[in-house]
């Protein structure tokens, strides 16, 4: 091995700095979204075994898995680990060094992790040991096995311990195979020509183009002028005949890679051995790659070169040894190095850049070559990003000019003229791409046919239709062809749940998310999911049961935290509370600027009595939602039950401001203003505007005759008496008070009163019992069913993933999503403690209602 001194390593490590310190400020884009971003692997909660059981972008390894899907530095770095130990295995008396080789198993094996590239070191290895190690050349080596076969002179012991080493190394080698093959279950990865056209076409067309792009990528060693981040799809158009001229580009390469495998292997001199070992570092990490043994989901990926790159640079710098060895060749030698590396490092320098966004990065590959529908679709992708969704449809639209049979980029048209609200378009687009996806054909695999996300468009147009109720069969009918399709369609199984949920077909949305379950029961929001059916299907238990496994796998899982914690609260039973405080709090955690989590968190504490943290609780609510109807009526309440009805009135006005229409503040309101405030004519507003809302509110009524009492006014209470018991004739306290306002007016007409005359007693805000709900819950909080990612994006990795929020039940009087709108109001089976309560109410108003009874007999 050559000696490198420090300066040669401070004047590499400063070049590779100042080359590459500006992508520093470059995003994630392209692979980096699927590999970094969305791979569940790396998130803390995901356990390590995990990695060896998923690719490198967090997919199981049984499903989609290609050569393509592992780190090219990392196992490039183990690749020159391995073979750096190998070459010490060869002690000082040529003895065989084991520890060494036992290293370089390892390091092999992490290579191949990283990347199964990585497993060809030990092919690289085999060259060291015998044509340098051994000093063989081909002529000797076919020498000496010509001889050992006569059965002369015996195994030369070198031949020998080459043979126990590479031994070692190649069973090694074929363990790793076999475990690879196993993972994958023995089957190769699934392409389609829009990956790879080559791959599908009949000969002479695939041969030739295989062969082709050899010459190809060696340019691109040679020549790094015009790179590009994806050549799929017609990046290099086919070479169907032998006449093609680009054969020629072919013939060349093999010629030159003849002639310098020539020299190599024919002479022991150093400079074949460099030739050797750098054209082993070129040819054999490719091979994996070249297209010639298997198909690869690529055309060219300049990722592959990585470490031939290394063999290249190897034979540039022997060469540049040779030329400035020659006398007057020495100065221009180091002219045109100089010269290669400033450009190289400009070069480098300037690509950066183009890797700063995936916008950027889409239209430089556009510049290079405009024949590749998917550079059309990942800008288009860009803007959609940004929300730029005219400008996204003009590539999408370009992308199905370019390739009319790319059944992704029809999908993409769709996809946008939905978010432009053009929904007529989306569905014809999706149409088309329907149209154009290969037949099933009985007795025959669907799925070794076609790419998974393109069944996407199933799942797509069902979305699509099903915002039409008059159409939710048509897209059940979409999600069952697409399980059919293909039985382990998860995503299938998750929508047509939702759909399900939508038309209350409980016990087949059950089914469909327990069947989605037995495909990945490590998916916290199947869990979830089902937990919202059970909801509905007044489960409470198992509803409960099956949040708290979606927080197993996902502890921070936002929407189980929140739903969970909702249904232990609805639970009336005191023992679950401080379990669900503690996962409002995570959730305001999680969710800081969500209101309904504190809102919750207020409601908990009235129930716990902890009035000065449901106090603050409420106000951290209200300072988040201004009008949050029910943080403020509640946070009223909990003023007028503790005494504190002056601070009540303020935010009740606040609660009516942005709810005139609120029929309990209204009550509340009228009821402090009596009673407390003594202030007759402001209640008399409050209830005279419950009855323009609502002239069949027996409560407001009822309370409004209390008024005309307070006002002296027996005849008009005895006629808004009458009136409440028609609208009311079976509640006893209306039909006593009308009778004692009777019996006070036959009084008085007797002893010469006038009527309107008599002074009133302080009244409440009489009634049989409290408002239905009058500590509010929070039933507007509650959130649904989550919508799985669809994956509707096509040419690269689809991202996130969007949740509908649904309420999930409650005993509140209204619903009131986070954005204030208003919904249906929702009614829920009473538990014990909301049994109790009420009975707690009923006493305190029938004590209120006596004690009316007694001023009114005492007039």
């Amino acid at each position: 091995m050559a000696f490198v001194s420090w300066k040669e390593i401070v004047l590499l490590t400063g070049l590779v700095a100042g080359c590459y310190w500006n992508s520093l400020s470059c995003g994630f884009v392209f692979d980096d979204v699927s590999a970094i971003l969305d791979n569940k692997d790396l998130r803390p909660a995901t356990p390590l075994h995990n990695l060896f059981l998923n690719d490198f972008w967090g997919t199981p390894m049984t499903e989609v898995t290609g050569v393509v899907g592992r780190a090219e530095l990392l196992s490039s770095i183990f690749l020159l680990a391995a073979f750096l130990s190998y070459t010490k295995s060869t002690g000082a008396d040529h003895s065989i060094v084991w520890t060494p080789i036992a290293l370089t198993v390892v390091l092999v094996a992490a290579a191949t992790l990283c990347k199964e590239q990585g497993i060809t070191v030990v092919g690289i290895c085999c060259v060291y040991e015998v044509f340098i190690a051994q000093g063989f050349t081909l002529p000797m080596l076919m020498d000496t096995l010509r001889q050992i076969l006569r059965g002369k002179d015996g195994f030369p012991y070198a031949v020998l311990q080459t043979l126990l080493k590479l031994i070692v190394l190649i069973i090694s080698t074929l363990l790793l195979v076999i475990i690879r093959v196993q993972v994958i279950q023995s089957q190769l990865p699934v392409f389609t020509r829009f990956d790879n056209p080559a791959a599908v076409s009949s000969t002479p067309s695939r041969q030739l183009t295989f062969n082709y792009l050899l010459p190809v990528n060696a340019w691109l060693l040679l020549n790094p002028s015009e790179l590009c981040c994806d050549w799929t799809m017609g990046t290099i158009p086919l070479v169907d005949s032998v006449l093609d001229l680009r054969n020629l580009a072919t013939l060349a390469f093999y010629v030159l890679l003849g002639l310098l495998a020539h020299h190599g292997l024919r002479y022991r001199h150093n400079s074949a051995k460099a030739v050797v070992m750098a054209l082993s570092f070129m040819v054999l990490p490719f091979i994996p790659a070249c297209n010639l043994f298997f198909p690869v989901g690529f055309v060219v990926a300049e990722r592959v070169l990585y470490v031939p790159s290394m063999g290249f640079c190897v034979l540039i710098a022997h060469g540049f040894k040779i030329v400035s060895n020659i006398g007057q060749m020495k100065k221009i030698s180091w002219l045109m190095i100089g010269v290669l590396l400033t450009t190289h490092a400009v070069k480098t320098f300037n690509r950066n850049w183009d890797w700063e966004s995936e916008y950027t990065l889409f239209t430089s590959a556009l510049k290079v070559n405009k024949n590749n529908a998917k550079l059309w679709n990942n800008v288009g992708h860009a803007l959609e990003n940004q929300n730029s969704y005219e400008r996204a449809l003009r590539y999408f639209l370009q992308a199905t000019r370019v390739q009319p049979d790319d059944i992704g980029a029809h999908m993409n048209v769709g996809r946008t003229y939905k978010n432009l609200n053009r929904s007529k378009e989306a569905e014809e687009a999706y149409l088309v791409a329907k149209s154009l996806m290969p037949q099933v054909i009985p007795g025959k695999k669907y799925a070794t046919r076609v790419a998974p996300n393109h069944l996407n468009v199933y799942i797509n147009l069902a979305n699509l239709i099903r915002a039409n109720d008059s159409r939710l069969e048509e897209a059940d009918q979409l999600y069952r062809q697409a399980i059919s399709m293909r039985p382990d369609f998860k995503q299938a199984y998750i929508s047509r749940g939702e759909l399900l949920l939508k038309m209350n077909k409980l016990t087949d949305a059950r089914d469909a998310y327990l069947r989605a379950l037995e495909l990945d029961r490590n998916n916290a929001d199947l869990w979830y999911n089902l937990a919202i059916v059970n909801i509905e299907m007044k489960e409470p238990a198992e509803a409960l049961k099956n949040f708290n496994h979606a927080l197993e796998l996902s502890p921070r899982h936002k929407l189980a935290l929140f739903n969970s914690a909702l249904l232990m609260q609805e639970s009336g039973e005191p023992k679950f509370w401080p379990e669900a405080n503690r996962r409002f709090l995570m959730y305001v955690e999680e969710e800081p600027n969500d209101a309904n989590g504190y809102f919750n968190l207020g409601m908990l504490a009235m129930d716990a009595n902890e009035n000065t943290a449901a106090e603050r609780w409420m106000r951290k609510a209200i300072s988040l939602q201004a009008g949050f109807r029910s943080a403020l009526f509640n946070l009223a309440l909990l003023y007028s039950q503790t005494k504190r009805e002056t601070d009540a009135l303020p935010v009740l006005d606040e609660l009516l401001q942005h709810h005139p229409e609120h029929i309990k503040g209204l009550i509340l309101k009228g009821d402090i203003l009596m009673n407390h405030k003594k202030d007759t004519r402001g209640a008399k507003t409050c209830f005279e505007r419950i009855l323009s809302m609502d002239p069949t509110n027996v409560q407001g009524k009822h309370n409004l005759c209390v008024v005309y009492f307070e006002e002296r006014d027996l005849p008009r209470a005895e006629r808004c008496l009458e009136e409440t018991l028609a609208l009311a004739p079976n509640e006893e306290y209306v039909r006593r008070h009308l009778s004692i306002v009777r019996n006070k007016m036959a009084a008085m007409s007797a002893a010469g009163h006038a009527l309107s005359s008599e002074k009133g007693a302080s009244v409440s805000s009489a009634k049989e019992e409290k408002p239905q709900g009058v500590k509010e819950a929070a039933d507007e909080t509650a959130v649904g069913a989550k919508e799985g990612r669809s994956a509707e994006a096509v040419g690269k990795a689809a991202k996130g993933e969007k949740n509908a929020r649904k309420s999930s039940g409650g005993a509140a009087d209204h619903s009131e999503p986070s954005d204030g709108s208003q919904s249906g109001e929702r009614t829920t089976a009473k538990s014990t403690k909301d049994i109790k309560d009420i009975e707690e109410k009923r006493a305190a108003a029938l004590k209120r209602l006596e004690e009316i009874e007694r001023i009114l007999s005492n007039d």
